[in-house]
């Protein structure tokens, strides 16, 4: 598959959609001097390649009660059961992110709580899956970078 050739235009769209999903069309292109229907059209073409998937919101999940983060990680007795246990900790809605590893665990996860009993419920739960041998949990401090945008112009910049 060849890959999507992107303009500065494509980037600029980009940009203000990661800002904000939301946008209107007709507001970016105000901002870019473009016409709506140019945006339109551009953000229609890196949706059928592939290169825009969908859009999401972004929760403050502290105002929510849920600024405790810890990441978990999860240790099999056998890696074929990897699948099955992943579709258990998938049940639990407050693993909110959840990688098949290489190196030290076979899963990482990430959860969110309201504090650390309630972590510790979490953390019981996905102990209690059968095939889990055992877990490790690091317990975020704070989130410093989460930084969509860096990724994406570094990424413009290399093609």
């Amino acid at each position: 598959m060849p890959k999507f050739k992107l303009d500065e235009v494509d980037h600029q769209i980009l940009d203000m959609l990661i800002d904000n999903t939301r946008i209107p069309f007709t507001d970016i292109a105000k901002k870019l001097l473009i016409s709506a229907g140019t945006v339109h059209v551009r953000v229609k073409k890196m949706e059928e390649a592939g290169i825009i998937k969908g859009s999401s919101l972004t929760l403050d999940y502290r105002k929510l009660g849920y600024s405790f983060i810890a990441y978990v990680g999860v240790f099999l007795q056998n890696t074929s059961q990897t699948k099955f246990v992943l579709e258990r900790i998938e049940t639990i809605p407050y693993v909110t992110v959840a990688h098949i590893t290489t190196g030290k665990f076979n899963i990482f996860c990430k959860i969110r709580a309201k504090n650390t009993t309630h972590a510790k419920d979490i953390i019981f739960k996905i102990d209690d899956i059968e095939g889990v041998y055992r877990t490790e949990t690091m317990i975020s401090l704070e989130e410093s970078i989460n930084d969509k945008k860096r990724l994406m112009h570094t990424i413009f910049n290399e093609l």
